[in-house]
């Protein structure tokens, strides 16, 4: 499937939705696809990108990014403490923070700079014990504890349980957010983006549906 048809989709869920389709963001996940999967979607005009590894995506964006303004690249995949410095210097966003020695690393390097990346919580919905993100239980404590080291948690994301109904869990999400006052949620995939938009979506994040499958 092409970005175009992508976008398409994307305008007529938020339409059923009763949604602006500009309140949207697609990110093209782009990590682990070769240059000549990307390049078409950069010159079809997109300019919003994910990548799970920093260094992935230093050695992708260092070149490709100065040749198409306004690039803007965001890091979906679980973010280490020894990256946080470079991560900062490359994303527009970061949508996994989901600990507090990262929060308190992030702050410490946001005061150093002036400036820091707009900022998701990952929230591990289905509480899977492989998968990163804070419990749900534990999210208001944890976006408080964020607000009062001044880092700009702009929203929430989640990635939920591969095989039950995602709706429950991006409704869950939605409802996390709305008690913290946040505006922005992270969350629809591929295979289910559309039902992310029904459900409040302001980012999805799709792959394979624009790329086709890695590897």
């Amino acid at each position: 499937m092409s970005i175009d048809r992508i976008r398409e989709s994307i305008a007529t869920a938020a339409r059923k939705a009763g949604r602006d389709p500009d309140e949207v963001t697609l990110i093209a996940v782009s990590k682990v696809q070769p240059e000549a999967r990307v390049l078409p979607v950069l010159e079809a005009g997109h300019r919003v990108f994910g990548e799970n590894r920093v260094q992935e995506a230093q050695g992708r964006w260092g070149a490709l990014a100065p040749r198409f303004p306004g690039t803007e690249i965001h890091l979906i995949g679980p973010l280490q403490t020894n990256k946080a410095r470079a991560a900062m210097e490359l994303a527009h966003a970061i949508h996994s923070l989901d600990r507090p020695r990262l929060a308190e690393t992030l702050a410490r390097l946001a005061q150093e700079r002036g400036a820091c990346p707009e900022l998701f919580v990952q929230v591990n919905t289905g509480a899977e014990p492989q998968k990163a993100g804070v419990l749900p239980d534990d999210a208001d404590g944890f976006v408080a504890r964020c607000r009062d080291l001044d880092l700009p948690v702009m929203g929430l994301m989640c990635i939920p349980p591969a095989e039950q109904d995602p709706a429950p869990h991006f409704a869950a999400l939605r409802e996390m957010a709305a008690r913290n006052g946040l505006a922005e949620l992270s969350m629809g995939m591929s295979g289910d983006f559309e039902t992310a938009i029904a459900q409040g979506a302001t980012h999805v994040r799709v792959g394979a549906a624009i790329f086709g499958a890695r590897g």
